[in-house]
């Protein structure tokens, strides 16, 4: 028997995995957030166990019960490092730029604020409900903090299944890991004071400082060494991904439990370094094995751990009528705490970045989430007995009320907000072309459709049947009320998006260097943010490339200067050759993209000046780019000629993974020989770096 129950932690475990595949379909028909299906099975299994209705003695209450009275320490050190890491690791660098002072007044000054008028709050009801009235400023502080803080389990977890835009789901994502940070260290200033610990001394705003501070630079010092090994010491998409995987949990431990930094915003400045530099430097295919193990990784901690929160909360908290009302009254003020804090500083905040409108600002103010990191925090707080236990118990009833409701309720219904205040309605415009993209589609599969129905190998087939699994013919939107201007503008955005596709890919084949991919995403950040109101043709950053700065000029005036600096030449134009190359190649793809929208129903009159505009503005930037090659070509002609010598080899190299991914797809050559010859083309295509 105890060898069986030796084994309840793993039979959980694949309990719960099982529990999540068999919810997940289910769950998305009834367009319920996964987590918050995961949390409410854990919390009915856990009311069950409470009941006496699941057998004690058997292994599923013995689970049950281990998993109740789970230590904190474990939630914090085993799920969050992989959650916080992989929200950060596909976290838009360039997005979370623009949204960065927005994240940080959200995160630091609002969670003050925030914690200080909860605390307010708590005094306020100590002081009207008797059981309440043991509540000192340092207790309503110390709670003001760990439940003003967003949790980035819950929200991050929530977004992936939301269909928000990129820039509001990024700003919730980095406020919400940003944010813990500053909750876990005001947490800390007033816990230390019952834990035996020893609390921060000195300046608070000194202190959040050091640990803050000191938390982002272990993160990037911990990722410039994680990179470092990777790239030096080769191996494959196994080794890679073992490495990060401690790198994340060496970090977040080392900062969090003996360094006494900010673990989260450690792996957050970890993950942003390994997004920004860290990909750049692996091979395409380790990237793309990457992604796929995080995003397992991912849901395989998410489905545990909002299990885990739910069964804990119901095993654990202790119900009174008093304490149900003052819940309920505590969750209102939270809420509205949230909503004051945003509205305060909705004027910085609409005018910092990209900006907030009031419908985003309604949207934040209901999608502030707690889960895992506010339970674990109260958790900590139980099991100090420093702590009267009456008050300790109403702080875990509290906590996992807001947990409860914030979970249920604001989680369930911020969908229905959001079409309400018209945040997932498409613009006429833009549905128009995206119409047109699905009609090439449809009119594909009509014409082989009608290509198969007539060979005599499928006279017997029942082709009334087969026509029932074609596409749906979609009603074409009515653009008439649309401007030129704004057809023009979403038009710009669409070959902006394919754009940025290509780019992708001509790194992921090996076309372009990584470098040159780099600076080529860095060159389409203007045009991501003017969102179509930026010609075609405005590539200010990519031409201002070719100029020759002064240092170059020197260089290049001096014969001495120029050999001492070969190397350096010789780097910088093969460099520019490759974005040079790159780019005519985007444009390129870019007029066949505007050859295949002119099959779109646009009016004769309207498309044919539309889409004259768009291809003078491409022809402008081919006619540019090649001038500036021709020029680089004859100002340096030795190095140019290694450039192309390079440029050839790398499309040699992208040609043959072609032919061999074509050959596993068909079925011709085995996945594992597959895998063996492109290893051998990323070992040849390591010289070229």
């Amino acid at each position: 028997m105890e060898n069986e129950y030796s084994l309840v932690p793993l039979l959980f475990v694949l309990a719960a995995l099982l529990v999540g595949a068999v919810l997940k379909p289910l769950l998305k028909k009834l367009k319920i957030p996964y987590t918050v299906g995961l949390f409410c099975f854990g919390l009915i299994v856990g009311v069950l166990y409470r009941q006496d209705l699941l057998p004690e003695a058997g292994l599923l209450g013995r689970a049950v019960d281990v998993t109740g009275n789970i230590n904190p320490d474990m939630l914090l050190y085993i799920f969050l490092p992989v959650l916080i890491f992989s929200a950060a690791y596909e976290l838009d660098l360039h997005t979370f730029r623009k949204i960065f002072v927005n994240s940080t007044i959200l995160a630091v000054p609002g969670v003050i604020l925030s914690m200080g008028l909860v605390a307010a709050m708590m005094m306020g009801i100590g002081h009207f409900v008797p059981e309440f009235s043991g509540w000192s400023w340092t207790l309503a502080l110390m709670f003001g903090a760990l439940i003003s803080a967003t949790d980035p389990v819950a929200v991050v977890a929530l977004l992936k299944e939301l269909n928000t835009s990129k820039r509001f789901s990024t700003l919730v994502d980095a406020e919400s890991l940003l944010n813990d940070g500053t909750g876990i260290v005001l947490f800390m200033l007033f816990f230390g004071t019952f834990s035996g610990a020893t609390p921060l001394t000195g300046s608070p705003f000194a202190e959040f400082l050091v640990v803050a501070g000191g938390g982002a630079l272990l993160g990037y010092l911990a990722a410039v060494l994680c990179i470092f090994f990777i790239t030096k010491f080769k191996g494959d998409e196994m080794v890679q991904n073992s490495v990060i995987i401690l790198a994340a949990y060496i970090t977040f431990i080392l900062a969090q439990a003996y360094l006494q930094l900010s673990g989260v915003i450690a792996l957050v400045a970890f993950g942003l370094e390994m997004t920004y530099h860290g990909k750049l430097l692996f091979s395409p295919k380790a990237n793309e094995f990457t992604e796929k193990f995080w995003d397992l990784a991912s849901f395989i901690a998410n489905t545990l751990v909002f299990i885990i929160v739910g069964i804990i909360i119901a095993v654990q908290v202790n119900i009174t009528w008093t304490g149900l009302a003052v819940m309920f009254g505590v969750y209102l003020g939270v809420n509205l705490i949230r909503t004051v804090v945003i509205f305060v500083f909705y004027p910085i905040m609409k005018r910092s970045g990209y900006g907030l409108s009031m419908r985003d600002a309604v949207i934040l103010s209901w999608g502030g989430l707690r889960g895992a990191l506010g339970l674990t925090l109260a958790l900590m707080v139980t099991s100090t007995l420093s702590i009267p236990e009456d008050i300790r118990e109403q702080i875990l009833l509290l906590t996992a009320g807001v947990v409860t409701l914030t979970l249920t309720v604001n989680a369930t219904t911020i969908r229905k907000m959001l079409q309400k205040l018209g945040l997932t309605d498409v613009p006429a415009v833009q549905s128009f072309v995206d119409y047109s993209i699905r009609k090439r589609v449809v009119d594909s599969a009509d014409k082989y459709y009608d290509k198969i129905s007539h060979r005599d190998a499928f006279a017997c087939a029942d082709w009334d049947r087969v026509r029932d699994f074609l596409p749906a013919r979609e009603t074409k939107p009515d653009i008439s009320g649309c401007s030129e201007e704004e057809l023009l503008r979403n038009l710009r955005v669409r070959i902006y998006g394919t754009e940025c596709q290509l780019v992708r890919q001509l790194y992921a084949d090996g076309t372009i260097s990584a470098g040159s991919y780099h600076k080529l995403v860095n060159s389409q950040e203007r045009h991501f943010d003017s969102n179509g109101s930026l010609p075609l043709s405005d590539r200010k950053v990519i031409f201002s490339l070719f100029e020759e700065g002064r240092f170059v000029k020197f260089v290049m005036g001096h014969r001495w200067a120029r050999r001492l600096f070969a190397r350096y030449i010789e780097r910088r134009v093969v460099e520019l050759s490759d974005i040079g190359r790159g780019f005519l190649s985007l444009q390129r793809d870019s007029q066949d993209e505007i050859a295949d929208m002119k099959s779109a129903e646009i009016p004769e009159e309207l498309q044919k000046k539309l889409f004259s505009i768009l291809g003078e503005e491409i022809r402008v930037n081919i006619d540019r780019m090649r001038k500036c090659l021709d020029d680089l070509a004859a100002a340096y002609p030795e190095e140019y000629s290694k450039a192309m010598t390079m440029k050839a080899a790398r499309m040699m190299l992208c040609n043959e993974r072609h032919v061999i991914r074509n050959l596993t797809y068909d079925g011709i050559m085995s996945k594992k020989d597959g895998d063996m010859m492109e290893d051998s083309i990323d070992t040849r295509s390591e010289k070229l770096m």
